[in-house]
């Protein structure tokens, strides 16, 4: 199992962080995610790629890094 921190742009309400965090759990091999308004920290078996288009597929103005 890795961890893998990204850097997010354009989370600023707690709904923001509730719909990110659910696209990030969603993505296969997601152990765990803690997030905050402008970093995430998931652990598992995953891709960083997978994990920053799980982010941009929101399609809500946000991004990762």
């Amino acid at each position: 199992m890795s961890r893998i921190n990204l850097t997010l742009k354009g989370v600023s309400t707690p709904e923001d962080l509730n719909r990110v965090t659910t696209a990030l759990m969603m993505v296969d091999g997601v152990e765990s995610v803690d997030i905050g308004r402008e970093w995430a920290e998931v652990e598992g078996r995953v891709s960083r790629d997978a994990l920053i288009k799980a982010v941009a597929s929101l399609k809500s103005g946000y991004t990762a890094q």
